[in-house]
């Protein structure tokens, strides 16, 4: 059973930092795209940040470039998202998911999806 949990979410002061956790289980996807996503209440699930299998290549959302930092560590099957400076504006459900190919920006080429973990930045 292919399993992704996420970890390390919380209420934190605007400002903050905080570090995102993913781990897999049930097959590995060391050759796919890795990705977080947030989803707030009465919108839509938003790509965060995703990165390729190497880690070479990463896409951030405009609203978090240069405040949160994606990486991957393919030994111990985990995704991270450190997250600085943290706004009220990240309050959401925070998702890993795996994506079906190498690199991937689209939220439905994402098959396999975490329960979230949430964030809350207050002011």
């Amino acid at each position: 059973q292919v399993q992704l949990v996420e970890s390390g979410g919380g209420l934190v002061q605007a400002g903050s930092s905080l570090r995102l956790s993913c781990t897999t289980s049930g097959r590995t996807f060391g050759s796919h795209a890795m990705g977080w996503f947030r989803q707030a209440p009465g919108e839509e699930r938003k790509l965060v940040a995703c990165i390729n299998w190497t880690g070479s290549n990463t896409y951030y959302a405009n609203s978090v470039k240069g405040r949160f930092t994606i990486s991957r560590d393919n030994d111990k099957n985990t995704l991270y998202l450190q997250m600085t400076s943290l706004e009220p504006a990240d309050t959401a459900g925070h998702y890993c998911a795996a994506g079906r190919r190498g690199f991937d920006t689209a939220v439905y080429e994402y098959d396999y999806w975490g329960q979230g973990t949430q964030v809350t930045g207050s002011s």
